[in-house]
């Protein structure tokens, strides 16, 4: 069986205030091209199909159309839930949907349920895992302390069960929505820790064929059964040095895997640039970025007069500008931004105890500041999908 391994397509995202819906548009018709051109068996979507609960109008009809254009194709589509998405809301009509090819797997009760696929060689199993938020799945499958381990650990474990109750040589894939150990992220996914803790062991998906992961926007193999396909588009410029792309997926009889990256268009490269102003209007090195998006980091150490007007003149598409002097770190005019890159809430908390006491939280304070930052990431989860 051939598929087509996708992901976080975030329609109705922006690109720092550019509007990305004609390139998502494109990415769709791309898709749909490459289903028709590469006799494609399949599609599977891990999540985030929307930027965030609520989409705009404009994202929805996209979603239409590319639902409309796959079934027109008579492929099947498995999808789930990320956690951008509304797991209610995606999963409105998804029993119609299905009778269309359109397979929607957005209910954590529903793990253990899978799409069968039928090909020369027998059934394919394509188990769906939405993202599952650990204070609101905890319940669900049992687990007395909500975590992203324990509760897709559940879920795989009636995955495995599903799967040992069905005919021998049964293949089977998984869609996930998680962060995996091993991944690179980028600065456009949401944080999805608990506990201080983010990340789930690929060793978690032992005893399935092939792992079609979501959440992580750079293309990425962990093993050779387990990759993210990524974003088809950029959504920030740590993603400047990624090849946007997807994974065409062969499974063989016998359940081995070849995989090929097939390329995503994309509107503009990215470009990030660093110097004092008058070294990046000037450096002939930097002519191959004049027509990408730009992120310009000035250094200078005083802010030069109308910066971004200036930078436009070379670089039309410049749409971030940040100002990094270059000061030793312990200047005390080094910016509030600064002292905290690359520090997550937990840290930020600790040094702000350590600030105002003299000295940090010790491990009961730790574990308060924790549960407390626990606690209102699950509000918000219910509140979100309670709107």
């Amino acid at each position: 069986m051939r598929f087509l391994h996708t992901s976080d397509w975030h329609l109705g995202r922006s690109f720092h205030r550019v509007g990305m819906l004609g390139a998502q548009a494109e990415f769709i018709g791309h898709l749909v091209a490459t289903v028709r051109e590469r006799e494609v068996d399949a599609v599977v979507v891990s999540g985030d199909v929307y930027d965030r609960a609520v989409p705009p109008l404009s994202a929805v009809e996209l979603f239409d159309d590319a639902l409309h254009r796959l079934a027109d194709l008579g492929v099947p589509t498995v999808m789930i839930s990320g956690n951008h998405d509304s797991a209610r809301r995606l999963g409105v009509g998804a029993g119609l949907m299905g009778r269309a090819g359109i397979h929607l797997r957005t209910e954590p009760s529903a793990c253990g349920t899978p799409v069968l696929l039928p090909d020369a060689y027998g059934d394919v199993a394509f188990y769906g895992l939405p993202y599952l938020e650990p204070a609101l799945v905890r319940d669900e499958f049992g687990v007395e302390r909500a975590g992203h381990e324990t509760v897709l650990a559940a879920a795989m474990d009636r995955v495995r069960a599903d799967l040992a109750a069905r005919p021998a040589g049964t293949r089977s894939v998984v869609l996930a929505h998680a962060f995996v150990t091993g991944g690179e992220p980028s600065d456009s996914e949401r944080d999805i820790a608990v506990g201080g803790v983010a990340s789930v062991p690929a060793a978690l998906f032992d005893g399935v064929d092939y792992v079609a992961l979501g959440h992580l926007h750079g293309c990425q193999t962990l093993t050779d059964r387990v990759r993210y396909s990524g974003s088809p588009l950029p959504y920030s410029f740590s993603e400047a040095g990624h090849r946007k792309s997807m994974w065409l997926v062969d499974l063989a009889a016998d359940g081995s895997v070849t995989a090929e990256r097939v390329d995503c268009p994309v509107p503009r490269p990215l470009a990030r640039i660093r110097g004092t102003l008058e070294e990046l209007l000037a450096d002939p090195a930097l002519a191959p970025h004049e027509e990408a998006w730009v992120e310009a980091t000035l250094t200078d150490p005083v802010r030069p007069a109308d910066p971004m007007a200036r930078l436009a003149e070379r670089f039309p598409h410049t749409l971030a500008l940040v100002f990094d002097p270059d000061r030793p770190p312990d200047d005390p005019d080094v910016s509030y931004a600064r002292r905290l890159a690359g520090r997550d809430d937990q840290q930020i908390a600790e040094d702000f105890v350590a600030h105002v006491r003299g000295t940090g939280p010790d491990a009961h304070e730790r574990t308060v500041l924790r549960d407390a930052f626990d606690a209102v990431r699950a509000d918000e989860a219910v509140r979100e999908v309670a709107r």
